[in-house]
């Protein structure tokens, strides 16, 4: 049997798994679902073999499906460690850098960082896609993207973490809240009020509650949401109080539309990381980007108004 197979049609069948879906690996590629039919048919007529059951919907992987897409990453992978070395070799940062990221750090930071790095690096660009926590793990797994940025990274036996920023937490209240007209609070003067929360799911949520339970405060409970824009709406609306990354609230406290209480308690802190492929390299612009984040958007306050920054 002669068989040749090169980088882009690898890289084809590593998508269509990837998704799934065969139109959606083709309008990953570039191409037409029929045209990635036809590869496909065409790649299992040279094996002699099924790699894609077609029986069920979404389609199963067979066995030699599954052996054959070992080899397509295997294989894309030194394809990529050796584009790295190339690039190491060059004075330009080029390339396209695949991000994926939490709401949140869209709101707050990604439009100053994409400014700054495009009129840093010309030749490079950003493609970034903002995504639930679980969603932005399982992008980087399936190499849908290059890197992710979330909070609470944890590692796994696929994914490293690269830690990025500790955001300070703090309580949030409309200005007429009376806890509004304090500078601090100890945690147990949270005791008893009105709270808004995130949903079970998040790990801020179990980080909050653990918090919470160590300093046996009971709060309560008036409502939760999944991101943060709801929570600071539901306390414009003078709907009770909630702990939240102060940088988040950037705008509102300029607009004089809430206030940041400082929590008496050290290590309140919702950490940031970035996470990648263990077993794939970072390009020269992701790791150009990856410095950029820790240089100039961690913990030295860049990107944030005064009013936050005092407010630290």
């Amino acid at each position: 049997m002669h068989f040749r197979a090169d980088s882009d049609h690898l890289r084809l069948f590593r998508d269509v798994v990837s998704h799934k879906s065969i139109s959606k690996g083709a309008a990953a590629n570039g191409i037409s679902q029929s045209a990635a039919s036809q590869h496909i048919q065409e790649l299992e007529r040279r094996l002699d073999a099924t790699l894609l059951d077609r029986s069920t919907r979404p389609f199963t992987v067979t066995e030699t499906g599954r052996r054959y897409l070992k080899f397509c990453q295997e294989v894309i992978h030194r394809c990529e460690a050796f584009e790295a070395e190339l690039e190491q070799l060059k004075n330009e940062v080029s390339g396209t850098l695949r991000v994926a990221a939490i709401y949140s750090v869209g709101l707050t930071t990604m439009s100053e960082v994409e400014e700054t790095f495009r009129a840093r690096f010309p030749a490079a660009s950003l493609e970034v896609t903002y995504l639930r926590p679980e969603r932005i793990y399982q992008s980087v797994e399936k190499e849908l993207c290059d890197i992710g940025l979330l909070s609470y990274p944890e590692p796994t036996r696929e994914l490293e973490v690269i830690p990025w920023l500790n955001e300070t937490m703090v309580l949030g209240a409309a200005p007429d809240h009376p806890l509004a007209r304090k500078s601090s609070v100890a945690p147990g003067e949270i005791d008893g009020a009105a709270f808004i929360g995130f949903d079970h799911d998040l790990p801020i949520r179990a980080h909050i509650d653990r918090f919470l339970r160590e300093h046996k405060v009971h709060v309560q409970r008036v409502m939760n949401f999944d991101n943060i824009q709801m929570i600071k709406e539901a306390l414009v609306l003078g709907r009770g109080v909630a702990i939240l990354p102060l940088r988040m609230m950037d705008a509102e406290i300029q607009d004089g539309r809430l206030r940041a209480i400082r929590i008496d308690t050290d290590g309140l802190i919702r950490p940031l990381g970035i996470i990648y492929r263990r077993k794939r390299p970072l390009s020269r612009v992701a790791r150009q980007f990856c410095d950029l984040l820790q240089r100039e958007f961690s913990e030295s306050g860049a990107g944030v108004s005064p009013a936050v920054a005092a407010a630290r």
